[in-house]
This record gives C-alpha cells, sequence and structure tokens, in this order.
C-alpha cells in the first residue's frame, strides 16, 4: 500500500543567488514567467487565490492572470461570485504560483483594485463568443438544481444579439506590497527571496528555508 509519507520530491535543476535578483521583483518575475513559457509548463499562468470569507475564514481557488505590469497582476471574475463579494469587503488577497516542472513557486501579497470600466470591455470584447455567453448567463457561486439548467441558459442565449459585458463581471487587478520567490533545492534546503514593497520602494531578503 502507497504511504503518502514517502512521497519526496529531491529538487535540484536551479538554484536562485543574489546576484540574479533584480530591484524590481516584478523584472524577475517576468523572467521566471517567460522562463515557464519557453519549458512548457502547463498552464503557467494558474495562480490560486486566497481570500477572507464573510465568516472571516481563509478560501483559495485557482484562477487565470491575464496580464501583470509593474501595477500588478490582473485576473477576471463575476464580482458577484464568492470571491468578488469577500474582496469588496475586505481586499487583502494573496496569489500563489506553482510551478513543478521547473521546481520554482512565487508567492503575492496585495490588494485588490477593480480594474477600470474601459479595461474589463476590452477584455470582454476580446474573448470567444462560448465564453462571452458563458459570462452572462452565469450566476456564479449560487446554488443551482442541475447542470441542464446552466446548459439550457446557454443554448437558449439569443445569438442574434451582439453579447456586452454584464456590469457584475469584470476584472480586478493586485496591487503587490510582498512577492516571494521560492527556488526548490536539494536536501529542502530551497533558495526563499521575499521582496517587501515599503517607502515607495522595493527591498529584499534571504529567508531560510
Amino acid at each position: 500500500m502507497l504511504s503518502i509519507s514517502d512521497l519526496r520530491e529531491n529538487y535540484s535543476k536551479y538554484e536562485l543567488l543574489e546576484e540574479n535578483l533584480t530591484k524590481n521583483p516584478i523584472e524577475l518575475f517576468d523572467t521566471w514567467f517567460k522562463f515557464a513559457l519557453e519549458t512548457e509548463v502547463l498552464e503557467p499562468n494558474a495562480m490560486t487565490l486566497s481570500t477572507v470569507s464573510l465568516e472571516r475564514k481563509p478560501r483559495s481557488r485557482v484562477v487565470l492572470l491575464k496580464d501583470y505590469s509593474n501595477k500588478g497582476f490582473s485576473f477576471y471574475t463575476n464580482y458577484q461570485s464568492d470571491k468578488g463579494r469577500e474582496i469588496e469587503l475586505n481586499n487583502n488577497v494573496s496569489l500563489n504560483f506553482y510551478w513543478s516542472k521547473i521546481e520554482r513557486q512565487v508567492r503575492i501579497e496585495g490588494k485588490a483594485i477593480k480594474l477600470s470600466f474601459e479595461e474589463n470591455d476590452n477584455y470582454f470584447n476580446s474573448r470567444p463568443m462560448g465564453s462571452k455567453i458563458g459570462a452572462i448567463i452565469s450566476r456564479q457561486s449560487r446554488p443551482v438544481n442541475s447542470r441542464d439548467e446552466i446548459l439550457k441558459r446557454f443554448e437558449e442565449y439569443d445569438l442574434s444579439q451582439m453579447p456586452e459585458r454584464p456590469k457584475n463581471w469584470g476584472g480586478f487587478i493586485i496591487k503587490p506590497i510582498l512577492i516571494e520567490f521560492w527556488q526548490g533545492r536539494p536536501n529542502r534546503l530551497h533558495d526563499r527571496i521575499k521582496y517587501i514593497f515599503k517607502d515607495n520602494r522595493w527591498s529584499y531578503q534571504r529567508l531560510e528555508p
């Protein structure tokens, strides 16, 4: 019988040294993200988003990163979903990327801010037709009697109408105040570098594994 406690992976592919760091962690994230793309990591933009529930309990789910820049990290959702309503009350959130193929992880903490109407419209209009309709007919996070009920709503959508972005659908940008880079290393002596944004500048420190 397989014992989960015996499952082990010895990380040894890469290292993270101070000489390879950048002053701005977004530049380092950009390097790591592009490397994940080059090495064909499956869905490198998949990230775990953690919020605080209305009952003040942590909640996590995987969402897709749609853009990043010095301004922050963006994703889209239904504002009336669980995560949307939770962010409305407490916009302190965290993100986590884990790329097992290259033995790397990036953890981000920050505040979620709604994107502008223009940014929301531009992204919504760039989506495939099925995704647009899905966003319109979905009552995300609400109970439903059956899958058939959702499919019926989808199939009955009037295709003669040009789909318009629902007002309750849009994006958030996470403005980071902490970004930690984790590189797996042998003997669990992993490289960990934490960046902190304070007094309008980034600084970093190495953490013990």
